[in-house]
């Protein structure tokens, strides 16, 4: 004999109703420690070339503590430009972890979007000089925009931000949206910009080295974004050798993310300095790098704060589910 639950359906005008930075940031947090307290499982993770052209992907785990289990599947489909739409897509499910069945599908593009930026707040947080006045971005798509608007909420000293663009041509939308809080301006050279900026953030495709190695300073921190895939590539050959690096998982940082140009290299999870089984003091002169590749478990912690919202505001679309 079935019975009869509810499945909770979050469309992307419900996710982006419900959704705040400064939450995003507190749920992120909790990702990075609960992963790396040993209290959240990651399991082994998808990510695939369709013949289509695109990227699949699905990363999953859960909290067993917070009765939290669920994946997302995701991926890149560069087409959708030609089609006016977003090559990220993504989609959450969440399941009771007792039974099995689905409790919530949630759109999972914004929700991506977000905890990605709020993991590279954390790591400027985390290893960045704290006076940091300078940024330098390669990209100027959801993913830049993204990390800037951190970055922008978690430096206090940030003032001043290069840009660069794949074609070298400046991008006067990108420029609106930051240039009441900060001064923004195009670059056409990648090495000056690296030169003269106290954090590097990398949010391209991943596709191509982005700059030299001698152009990166002392006391410089570089967030990389693109490098999720494997043979995907933003920094240059010996970056990763005297830097002090940190990862969000450190076998799939290895797999798929920068690291996997250098897998020998040490380094740590970002969520030790938060649990304090790592310490860090970073000296003047530390080049430090924090290779994101990003975790299920921030996706679940997101998802399950807006479901738990979701349900309190009577927001979404509900439907019958047998089982």
């Amino acid at each position: 004999m079935s019975k009869t639950e509810t499945l909770k359906l979050l469309d992307r005008d419900s996710v982006n109703w419900l959704i705040r930075p400064e939450q995003i940031l507190y749920a992120v947090r909790e990702a990075f420690y609960l992963h790396s307290a040993g209290d959240g499982q990651v399991f082994p993770i998808v990510r695939e070339p369709l013949a289509s052209g695109g990227i699949f992907g699905i990363k999953s785990g859960g909290i067993a503590k917070q009765n939290v289990l669920g994946f997302k599947a995701a991926g890149f489909w560069p087409g959708n430009r030609a089609l006016a739409g977003e090559p990220h897509q993504a989609t959450i499910m969440l399941i009771d972890p007792e039974s099995g069945r689905p409790t919530c599908l949630i759109d999972g593009n914004t929700i991506t979007t977000l905890r990605t930026g709020a993991a590279g707040a954390l790591g400027l947080e985390l290893l960045a000089r704290r006076d940091s006045k300078s940024l330098c971005v390669f990209g100027t798509g959801v993913q830049a925009s993204v990390q800037v608007d951190y970055a922008l909420r978690v430096m206090p000293y940030l003032k001043s931000i290069q840009y660069l663009t794949f074609d070298s041509q400046p991008n006067v939308e990108f420029e609106k949206k930051f240039s009441e809080r900060c001064v923004i301006k195009h670059s056409t050279c990648s090495n000056d910009a690296v030169s003269a900026s106290d954090i590097v953030i990398t949010a391209t495709p991943g596709g191509q080295v982005l700059f030299e190695r001698n152009a990166v300073k002392a006391g410089t921190h570089i967030n990389c974004v693109g490098a999720d895939t494997k043979g995907k590539r933003e920094l240059p050959e010996g970056m990763l050798v005297d830097a002090k690096l940190f990862v969000d998982d450190l076998a799939q940082a290895r797999a798929i993310g920068e690291t996997q140009w250098l897998p020998s290299k040490d380094a740590n999870e970002l969520g030790k300095l938060l649990t304090g089984e790592v310490k860090f003091e970073r000296t003047p002169d530390d080049v430090t790098i924090f290779d994101m590749t990003g975790l299920a478990l921030q996706d679940l912690t997101v998802a399950r704060l807006l479901y738990e919202q979701a349900n309190l505001r009577e927001i979404g679309h509900d439907i019958h589910w047998p089982w």
